[in-house]
């Protein structure tokens, strides 16, 4: 699988100086991390959850998460586990076999593939409500935990979650199936200045045992707000809450440091989406951009959704500048915002290609490419680094190429 693979061929050369590269879910966890994107959330109730699935990945969904928790009713989750477990015994027989066992076209590897290689569907995580749901879907699915990458823990703190990675590893040793974690931190003690540095270092401790089971560390910013009856409007982003803001900076400044100690952090939630679109309706306030189509010998195409992607987008730009990598999506309409500011700018490239030249491993100053700034080669070796990682998951833009002309192929495609 690889980030953007659902353009024709001659839109990503259009787009891209270099291209965004392979990989397959078996992957080092930290180039899994890097590719996350927008991890898109779908209740496990859903009664055509394989269909969504599908559709979504041939949309460019990299990752999903089916929730047995928040998204759905206390009282549903016998069902949304039911429908879990068929759903996903169905994935992985059409994987075995070559094929979707719903009837739609197979967009993935050869017809031998197995479930550890590229399929038709995304990574695939389980948000879990306790750990011993853990080993009993486990038990449930059988060789068809194959389909997944691993599980979401929710409310994690250091003694819920040894509990929650414990259950992880016996499922793991159980399967013979490599199961990776993303805990998601979310509990008021995270939110109370009294408690918040405890639950931190002691979510460090817990994580540091388990390093090599942890993908990435999620922040549920909602239930973070709801402790305190927050919600933030659609002008607003998550860094204008001063809790919220605090909270972040703090996660950031324990799990997330660049010396070999921290974790990928993603971005939280953006709660609003499109209700519908509408034609050419100027009294509206409009998005920024206009999607275009303009095939040979017709007229140009536009539309105007009504969505206003200001907030997301600033939301998305405030993540990567604190230090989260991805973000949490509730609708999809969220991911291709995500995914193309995901994108590596061709200036982002040349300044990091610059800093880890090898003639420059010494350190030194050296004025950019672009003669716009200062690269300082020792302190910004780190976030050149980074750049270089999402570089090989969402590629590099060409020179001339804007976030408005790659969200604009990916809406269009």
């Amino acid at each position: 699988m690889r980030h953007f693979g659902h353009l024709d061929d001659d839109v990503r050369q259009r787009l891209f100086h270099r291209e965004p590269e392979h990989f397959t879910r078996g992957a080092d966890p930290a180039v899994l991390a890097t590719a996350l994107g927008a991890t898109l959330y779908s209740p496990a109730t859903r009664p055509r959850l394989l269909e969504d699935v599908r559709r979504q990945a041939a949309r460019g969904v990299v990752s999903m998460v089916l929730c047995l928790e928040d998204a759905i009713d206390d009282r549903d989750v016998p069902a949304g586990e039911a429908n879990l477990v068929a759903q996903l015994r169905a994935l992985a027989d059409a994987a075995e076999h070559g094929g979707p066992a719903d009837g739609t076209p197979h967009h993935g590897g050869p017809a031998d593939a197995t479930p550890e290689d590229d399929g038709d569907w995304p990574l695939l995580f389980i948000r879990v409500r306790t750990p011993e749901q853990i080993g009993d879907l486990t038990r449930r699915l059988g060789p068809a935990l194959r389909v997944l990458s691993g599980f979401v823990l929710p409310k994690f703190t250091e003694d819920s979650g040894a509990a929650f990675l414990e259950a992880l590893a016996a499922a793991e040793a159980a399967s013979g199936h490599r199961l990776l974690a993303m805990p998601v931190l979310e509990s008021p003690e995270l939110a109370h200045l009294e408690t918040r540095r405890d639950v931190l270092t002691g979510v460090a401790r817990v994580l540091e045992k388990y390093r090599d089971r942890v993908l990435a560390v999620r922040l549920g910013v909602t239930d973070l707000c709801s402790a305190y009856g927050l919600r933030r409007s659609p002008d607003l982003t998550a860094y204008d809450v001063a809790l919220v803001a605090s909270v972040i900076g703090d996660v950031v400044n324990v799990l997330g440091r660049a010396d070999g100690t921290g974790f990928t952090v993603t971005g939280p939630v953006w709660e609003y989406f499109p209700v519908h679109e509408r034609m050419f309706k100027p009294q509206l306030r409009r998005s920024p951009f206009l999607l275009q189509t303009d095939p040979p010998g017709e007229a140009v195409r536009r539309r105007i959704i009504e969505h206003d992607l200001d907030g997301l987008i600033r939301e998305i730009e405030l993540d990567r500048a604190n230090g989260l990598l991805g973000k949490t999506c509730i609708h999809p309409s969220h991911v291709p915002a995500v995914h193309a500011l995901s994108v590596v700018t061709h200036e982002e490239f040349s300044d990091a290609a610059d800093i880890l030249h090898e003639d420059r491993s010494g350190g030194g100053v050296l004025r950019s490419a672009y003669t716009n700034k200062m690269n300082e080669v020792k302190p910004h070796r780190a976030w050149a680094q980074r750049v270089m990682l999402r570089a090989s998951a969402f590629g590099v833009a060409r020179e001339d190429v804007t976030f408005a002309e790659l969200l604009s192929a990916c809406l269009c495609s």
